[in-house]
C-alpha cells in the first residue's frame, strides 16, 4: 500500500482532523507501543501499520477499507 493510500484510508475512517490526532497521539500496542507516525517514520511498512489500525479500531474502520 502506498503511503498516500494509507493516509486516504485513515482520513476516510476517522475524518481529516481526527485522523491526524490518531496518528500522532494514540499509542498502539499492535505497533509495539508506538504511534502511527512513529511506526511509519521508523520504516514500518504501511500495510503492517494499517492492519494495526484495523485491529485497534475494528468498529471505526469500514469493511470496504479493510
Amino acid at each position: 500500500m502506498r503511503l498516500t493510500d494509507f493516509w486516504a484510508r485513515l482520513e476516510q475512517a476517522f475524518g481529516a482532523g481526527y485522523a491526524a490526532s490518531i496518528a500522532s497521539d494514540q499509542v498502539l500496542s499492535e505497533l509495539g507501543g508506538r504511534t502511527i507516525t512513529q511506526a511509519l517514520a521508523e520504516g514500518e511498512q504501511t500495510h503492517v501499520v494499517w492492519r494495526a489500525v484495523v485491529a485497534a479500531y475494528p468498529d471505526r474502520v469500514p469493511a470496504r477499507l479493510r
